[in-house]
């Protein structure tokens, strides 16, 4: 009789252990994350998330690709009346007149200011203090950070952008648009598995652990040219892919929109919520409104991949000029 007591004290301690040593979930929250998605595999303290993936080896194995030296520009210009968010702004200003001059030469200098979100305007990476879900106790983000422990006026302690460091790794091209045969996808197709995978096997191209996986939908050609349709909703992957990109242990996940998700969503009482199970629980970065012409045009469906984050102090996120090498 002593030994059933024991096993139902021990089920029962242990049931009301995970009930005080996790945080408590809304009734209806914004993603089933799971009870606790921390720590992460590399170690309750990591802040680089899928970054860590980009092994030696996985330079060495992006540096094989390059065969012509040809370098595909990712990021779009940073200019007035391109697409922006609502409420989000970018301005660059030069002086009426030059500093200077200085010295017997008289050497004068040109500066600009800049104002705005600079990391989360055109091209941009997210980084893993951008996103998080709000739980009955706090803001948890990525690694069970908390947004109150980590978030401070003048920056993030923890997330950072500074933190990630160098993205040279393979990167893949998975052109759906051009799959289909269309111009561009229309707002609010969601990009299925099937349509990744039959995608590929036409690209005769594979996804492999550490590696960048960009979607090109043709949503793009509206930059600067059907501002208005471009922000009101766009094509991309829902949850069922982006599952899948977890599988598959990408680094990075990016397209030619400016959220990465089909919008509308199926689900219109839910947001963005691949952004969550990809980069709260996953550490797997968004890399939004990627011109991907060019590349889709030359059909260069692998390719290396180098993308250096402005080493932003405290940053959510950075802009930047992505680059595939072929």
């Amino acid at each position: 009789m002593v030994r059933p007591f024991l096993t139902r004290l021990i089920v029962v301690s242990l049931i009301l252990w995970g009930a005080t040593s996790q945080p408590a979930y809304t009734e209806d929250p914004p993603i089933l994350l799971g009870p606790k998605w921390w720590p992460s595999e590399w170690g309750p303290m990591d802040q680089r998330g899928a970054a860590n993936r980009m092994t030696p080896e996985k330079v060495l194995q992006a540096i094989k690709l390059i065969r012509t030296g040809k370098v595909y520009q990712l990021g779009r210009v940073y200019e007035e009346g391109m697409p922006l968010p609502e409420g989000r702004r970018l301005e660059v200003s030069v002086a009426d007149k030059p500093n200077g001059p200085f010295g017997e030469n008289k050497v004068i200098e040109i500066v600009d200011t800049v104002n705005g979100e600079l990391g989360h305007v055109g091209t941009q990476l997210d980084g893993l203090g951008h996103v998080g879900v709000r739980l009955d106790d706090d803001d948890y983000f990525y690694n069970g950070f908390k947004r109150t422990e980590f978030s401070k006026p003048r920056g993030l302690i923890k997330l950072g952008i500074e933190n990630v460091g160098v993205f040279f790794t393979r990167g893949v091209l998975i052109d759906v648009a051009a799959f289909k045969h269309v111009d561009r996808l229309e707002p609010g197709y969601v990009i299925t598995v099937k349509d990744i995978e039959e995608t590929l096997k036409s690209e005769n191209v594979e996804v492999t652990p550490g590696d960048v996986v960009v979607f090109r939908t043709g949503h793009g050609k509206l930059w600067t040219k059907g501002n208005d349709l471009y922000h009101s909703g766009e094509p991309g992957i829902g949850m069922e892919a982006a599952h899948w990109l977890v599988q598959k242990k990408a680094v990075i996940f990016g397209s030619d929109t400016w959220a990465n998700e089909a919008l509308p969503a199926v689900n219109e009482n839910r947001f963005v919520e691949a952004h969550q199970l990809l980069m709260t629980k996953n550490g797997i970065y968004s890399l939004e409104n990627l011109d991907l012409e060019e590349l889709g045009a030359d059909k260069v469906y692998e390719f290396t991949f180098i993308f250096i984050p402005l080493k932003l102090i405290g940053s959510a996120g950075s802009p930047g000029n992505p680059i595939a090498v072929r």
